[in-house]
């Protein structure tokens, strides 16, 4: 039995829209399968397309995927009128809104009553009554968010009226068994539903009946060339603004991921100039570090060239320079001379060294002089070792002599 329809338009409405709303907030086991940021958009759609068809109300019900999956949905049941010939007819149906909805279309089923059938070879509907998505213009070219179930239904209402998916049942075949109205493996809606206006539904009898036993139109071979004409005139338009469409949405979506790419190469030169900036600061402040040390250097060297400028001035008189820089005392002084001693006895046996190769000396004569520059280089170092250690233990001595001083 079919639901009775509400009072008024306006009660209509607000019943559609309360039914959704409690619908779509439902929790836990009993919650439906949509996003929640979608869950509004799903709510506008069902209300307008009741609004805009009265015939087509929103129900939940059980829906059965080809993999044999169940998942509990919403649906928009009722009938989907088209004009034919100057007359209208209703065609029953059942839109599934999928758990992909609405970023995905809908799944449009004819549900025909047991005295109709789906017409072979149709080119929208596959004989399980579902609407095919690579037919249907419409279906094919669905985007979010400018797609719509109002849109939706208008244009199948308008290619069912071209050509008719459903007939009626011939009269010699009404005594026969009826066929099954799903051949095909496609996903067939469960038969149980909650409805929003509290009445259970079983059986395709819920649709209302044919007005007479021709109600849904035969398709006779001979018909006005001009009707035909126009009705392939405008299947053809609304394919190739459909086709135009969903051309244009995939050149947009084409450049949104250009866009998208560059926006990124963006961001990481910005973040490769922010470290490159960063590092120069860094590299400046280090060059002002030396360069301050550069500067106190010079001082200090400036300094000393001031205080010395009477030796400077006599070295350029002919003083020999050894004598310009003369130790603090004699154990410097002797330091200074056991150092150069050592340095020149190095020198002088790289000398014979490069003599003996070159066959300048005899080797004997060779081994001769490095024994005793050897044993004279020997004393040198020995007695600069000890100098050097009187020089610690001097300075060693100073330093303890001093503690007391900066103590007090």
């Amino acid at each position: 039995m079919a639901p009775h329809p509400p009072p008024s338009a306006t009660a209509a409405a607000q019943h559609v829209q309360q039914f959704l709303t409690t619908a779509l907030s439902q929790r836990g086991p009993a919650a439906l399968p949509y996003s929640e940021d979608v869950k509004w958009h799903i709510r506008q759609h069902l209300v307008a397309l009741a609004e805009a068809f009265s015939s087509l109300r929103p129900r939940t019900a059980t829906f059965t995927h080809n993999d044999g999956r169940s998942a509990h949905l919403l649906q928009a049941e009722g009938t989907i009128p088209i004009s034919f010939r100057g007359a209208v007819y209703h065609l029953p149906a059942s839109v599934w809104l999928l758990e992909s909805y609405p970023r995905r279309p809908p799944a449009v089923y004819l549900t025909p009553t047991r005295d109709m059938l789906v017409k072979p070879g149709h080119p929208l509907v596959d004989p399980s009554g579902l609407v095919r998505e690579d037919a249907a213009p419409y279906l094919r070219s669905w985007v979010f968010p400018a797609s719509n179930l109002v849109d939706l239904v208008r244009s199948l209402s308008h290619l069912f009226g071209l050509d008719p998916p459903l007939y009626t049942r011939p009269n010699h075949a009404t005594t026969s068994p009826s066929p099954s109205l799903s051949p095909s493996p496609s996903p067939l809606p469960s038969s149980s539903f909650s409805s929003p206006y509290g009445v259970g539904v079983g059986s395709p009898s819920r649709f209302p009946p044919p007005p007479s036993s021709q109600a849904y139109p035969h398709l006779r071979p001979t018909e006005d060339p001009a009707e035909v004409f126009r009705r392939n005139a405008v299947a053809k338009i609304l394919d190739a603004v459909h086709t135009d469409m969903g051309a244009m949405r995939r050149a947009q979506e084409a450049e949104m991921e250009g866009l998208f790419s560059t926006q990124a190469e963006l961001r990481r030169r910005e973040e490769e100039l922010t470290h490159g900036l960063r590092e120069m600061v860094e590299e400046k402040e280090g060059l002002e570090q030396q360069l301050q040390l550069v500067l106190m250097n010079t001082d200090l060297l400036e300094g000393w060239a001031r205080e010395n400028e009477g030796l400077c001035r006599r070295c350029h008189d002919g003083v020999d320079v050894d004598d310009v820089f003369e130790p603090v005392d004699a154990l410097s002084r002797q330091m200074q001379e056991c150092t150069a001693a050592d340095l020149a006895t190095e020198d002088t046996i790289y000398a014979l060294d490069k003599a003996v190769q070159e066959g300048a000396i005899p080797f004997d004569s060779y081994l001769k002089n490095i024994r005793a520059l050897s044993r004279e280089q020997f004393f040198h170092r020995a007695l600069a070792a000890k100098v050097r250690a009187t020089l610690v233990q001097a300075q060693v001595t100073s330093m303890a002599a001093r503690v007391p001083h900066y103590a007090s």
